[in-house]
């Protein structure tokens, strides 16, 4: 098993729901939220490692989602998936902090790679932090 929890953001259920199920047939534990707002909701409540989380949405857009999930849990590791995209939307999303930033369609086994290295991510700044924390507690 993988023990990776990712949230599956879109607007278009039938997307974010067929995802979801190709996702967890892979081991992963999945939810899906239908827009901004029901993600930043679900992430408080929730201890998710990924977010696959798509630019056009009503309401809260991708770009407003992602400088709030940064602000809340920068921990967690956002994955840019869209079919509306630009350059300049990539960029404004990786200097906000996303992981990476895909293009609709995407074949399952590409984004379970993306998926799996923003958990090794996840991990290894979560192991810095900890490294970190514990050696300032050793300093007189």
């Amino acid at each position: 098993m993988k023990n990776i929890n990712v949230l599956v953001v879109d607007d278009e259920e039938p997307f974010a729901v067929n995802l979801s199920k190709l996702l967890t047939r892979r081991g992963y534990t999945t939810a899906t939220a239908e827009n901004g707002l029901t993600a930043l909701r679900m992430i408080g409540e929730n201890p998710f490692d990924v977010v696959l989380l798509d630019l056009k949405m009503p309401g809260l857009g991708g770009i407003e989602t992602l400088r709030e999930i940064k602000k809340k849990r920068p921990e967690i590791q956002v994955i840019i998936l869209t079919g509306h995209g630009t350059v300049d939307s990539a960029m404004d999303g990786i200097s906000l902090g996303a992981f990476d930033y895909a293009m609709k369609p995407i074949t399952i086994r590409d984004l379970q790679e993306k998926i799996d290295q923003a958990h090794e991510r996840k991990l290894l700044e979560e192991e810095r932090m900890r490294s970190f924390v514990e050696g300032m507690a050793e300093k007189p």
